[in-house]
């Protein structure tokens, strides 16, 4: 991934930044906005909100969260309608559009496409997620986001597909839609994302996934990228299962000094929730 973050840079430097800033700044807010929970089981919602807001206490930058537990119908979110530049998390929607695709053409993944898909997600390859993000077009990626309902993802201009706009809201839709039936992916589009999400090489295994109990499995996607404005973006988007609880994690931030502090952010974040929810 350091090549394909210099390559980042690179993009940038050749005209990206000024199309983009705009549109990835969040508006100023007079005061910061609080952590909202709700839940069917008693006493979780307010010990969420607790525990995801100390967690953030002393953490500087910008952060949204996202969760939602089917088992205890939990929600918490912050800052869900802020946009973030995407980074490599847009790599699972660029996979899900290709599947999304190849269903309505009633057809399988060419090995060409199974050998891009692997190391998009994998190992969080950028030339593999190029040739896929062109072989798609905005046309059919703009398609696949209005049938999930992503209606606040915009897609990266002129193949900046690491600029994709997207919020905590419309990551967790996608999240939905990965782990449970519908009409928009099939049952096997669905089990090869979380395969593909469950591989992550080890050295990616960061974020969301921290604080997970050994008996829950776990899918992940992670994005870093670093810019002018905002630092360092580093967001983290998760799906986890067991301990009876089926519940999926995202994590977005910027204004992140470094890498390794955007991590820390968002493992604070995850322990957190692992510990809350197990323990209800």
């Amino acid at each position: 991934m350091t090549r394909g973050i210099a390559r980042h840079a690179k993009w940038i430097a050749a005209g990206a930044l000024a199309a983009c800033v705009a549109a990835a700044t969040p508006a100023a807010a007079a005061t910061a906005p609080a952590v909202s929970c709700t839940s069917a089981k008693a006493g979780l919602a307010g010990k969420l909100k607790r525990d995801i807001t100390s967690a953030l206490s002393h953490r500087s930058g910008t952060i949204a969260v996202g969760l939602y537990d089917r088992t205890t119908k939990t929600t918490c979110t912050l800052r869900s309608s802020t946009a973030y530049d995407s980074a490599s998390v847009v790599k699972v929607t660029v996979l899900a559009t290709l599947l999304w695709d190849a269903k309505k053409h009633n057809r399988y993944l060419t090995d060409r496409e199974s050998t891009l898909a692997k190391a998009m997600i994998t190992k969080s390859d950028n030339d593999a997620t190029s040739k896929l993000w062109r072989q798609l077009g905005l046309t059919k990626i703009k398609g696949f986001l209005t049938a999930a309902g992503m209606t606040r993802t915009k897609p990266g201009a002129n193949g900046y597909w690491g600029l994709t706009q997207i919020t905590v809201t419309d990551e967790q839709k996608l999240l939905k839609l990965i782990t449970a039936k519908n009409t928009v992916l099939s049952d096997n589009a669905r089990a090869y994302i979380l395969k593909l999400m469950g591989q992550v090489i080890s050295s990616q295994r960061w974020g969301t996934p921290y604080g997970a109990g050994s008996g829950i499995s776990w899918h992940v996607k992670n994005g870093w990228l670093q810019r002018s404005t905002h630092g360092w973006r580093v967001h983290s988007v998760g799906t986890f299962k067991g301990g009876g609880h089926d519940y999926m994690i995202t994590v977005l931030t910027h204004g992140n000094s470094t890498m390794n502090y955007g991590i820390t952010t968002i493992q604070g974040v995850a322990k957190v929730i692992h510990r809350d929810l197990a323990a209800s």
